[in-house]
């Protein structure tokens, strides 16, 4: 059969054994990558959180410590975070250091997770070294620590690491993935902690206010650390000095030891000036959009001088923040019409995402596409869309059990914002036709709501 089918595909049978041959290799290839992801799928999720730096810990051990092979920055906050470790990362690499970067979720496939030097690892390499952890994660799932085995999010933070300590890099920049004393990630003790702006989310599980979830948040703070902090509401900013304080960390606040002087929008982006201590930048080209995303680009540089302790040269930053990448966040995906795809989730991320696609974009009508998790503020983002959709097409996104169902979020929506100024779709491909045929005339459309549905959004244009 193997022999017929080369035949067919190059019209002679001399080469039929390396055609069949190299069929197999990528069906090989592309198999064990997806069995991994299934495997990998099977533990506990990343919404499920079992309170323990135990098990990461007893990784660690067996893997002799490769979260303390460079030094760390390590971000928490409620939105920004994975925009400002690319920035962190993208500053790095200018100064010549070769960096790992850990983020989460992915947008399309798990290999996003681990980054050298700017770029995601390739299914190889995250394969090899998988079924190089496999064993001690076995291990660690035997001592039945806390009585859970180790979850997902456990696993992919000791590959990384692992990664990491083989390149090796010169410098980790980890993302929590939730909250922060408790997160897998917290086993690396940071010379940097960067802690971005905090608002209510994931509240069933990181508190129902401010100061609980600060508090969780502000967890990543380690023994004679440097903390760089976003702008807070007061109750964050209280808990996140008293945490200082107690650390004996340096302590840099937005607004006082650095910040946005100036920001102008510019093609493909905004033109800023920053200041860092007694430094002023100006003239730094930042290829993302909106006010948020320029005073992540402040925390960035702060946090890069902090780690290496001293200000950096104007020609530096310019370099590494036009370098800059960041997938998903504001991010034009086609032209005709337009569609920007956003990763906002909740009312803070969304609220900030509406005015940078204003003053971006100016999309008039906008057409938004949402789908939402079942855990998120859905209300409430829902009556920010109000404010601005002309129509708003409701989803979900595929296989994933925390999704809303398109048709509790219609229902929600049609109560809203009225039943005539919205349409369901069964999944994000038709929401996607569905808004770019609303579009195509005038206007534009704006996909946000999911990390996930940025991914398949994303998908559909690569």
């Amino acid at each position: 059969m193997c022999q017929t089918d080369a035949v067919r595909l190059t019209g002679t049978g001399r080469h039929a054994g390396a055609v069949c041959c190299l069929t197999r290799l990528v069906l090989f290839v592309v198999s064990r990558h997806s069995r991994i992801i299934e495997e990998l799928s099977a533990r506990w999720p990343e919404n499920r959180v079992a309170p323990s730096l135990g098990r990461i810990q007893a990784l660690c051990d067996l893997l002799d410590d490769p979260q303390r092979s460079a030094p760390v920055i390590h971000i928490a906050g409620t939105n920004g975070k994975g925009s400002t470790a690319i920035m962190c990362d993208a500053l790095l690499r200018a100064a010549g250091l070769r960096t790992g970067r850990f983020s989460s979720p992915h947008l399309i496939d798990i290999t996003e997770r681990v980054c050298i030097d700017g770029e995601p690892i390739s299914e190889d390499e995250f394969d090899d070294n998988y079924e190089r952890l496999r064993p001690y994660v076995q291990l660690v799932d035997a001592q039945a620590i806390d009585g859970v085995p180790m979850t997902f999010f456990e696993v992919i933070t000791g590959l990384a690491f692992l990664i990491f300590a083989d390149s090796p890099v010169d410098v980790m920049i980890l993302e929590v993935g939730m909250g922060g004393a408790w997160d897998a990630t917290n086993v690396a003790d940071a010379a940097v902690a960067i802690i971005t702006p905090i608002d209510l989310d994931h509240t069933h599980l990181l508190g129902n206010t401010i100061a609980e979830i600060a508090t969780e948040k502000a967890g990543i703070i380690k023994l004679d650390s440097v903390v760089v902090v976003a702008e807070q509401q007061p109750e964050a900013d209280e808990i996140i000095a008293a945490r200082a304080a107690l650390e004996g960390a340096e302590l840099r606040r937005a607004g006082i030891d650095f910040d946005v002087v100036e920001r102008a929008v510019a093609v493909g982006g905004q033109v800023l000036r920053l200041a860092s201590g007694r430094t002023q930048i100006p003239d730094a080209f930042l290829p993302l959009h909106g006010v948020h995303m320029a005073h992540n680009a402040a925390l960035a540089v702060a946090a890069v001088e902090a780690l290496v302790g001293q200000s950096l040269d104007p020609d530096l930053v310019r370099d590494g923040l036009e370098a800059a990448y960041a997938p998903a966040r504001l991010e034009l995906v086609n032209t005709t019409p337009p569609v920007v795809v956003d990763t906002a989730h909740n009312p803070h991320g969304v609220r900030a995402t509406l005015e940078g696609a204003a003053e971006a974009y100016g999309m008039d009508p906008l057409i938004v596409v949402l789908a939402m998790m079942r855990d998120k503020n859905v209300r409430e983002v829902l009556e920010l869309l109000d404010e601005v959709a002309h129509t708003l097409v409701v989803t979900q996104v595929s296989d994933n059990p925390r999704a809303l169902p398109a048709d509790e979020l219609a229902a929600l929506a049609g109560s809203i914002l009225g039943a005539d100024r919205v349409e369901m779709a069964r999944d994000s491909s038709e929401a996607l036709d569905i808004a770019m045929e609303l579009a195509e005339d005038a206007g534009g459309v704006l996909v946000l709501g999911s990390v996930y549905l940025a991914g398949e959004i994303k998908e559909r244009f690569a």
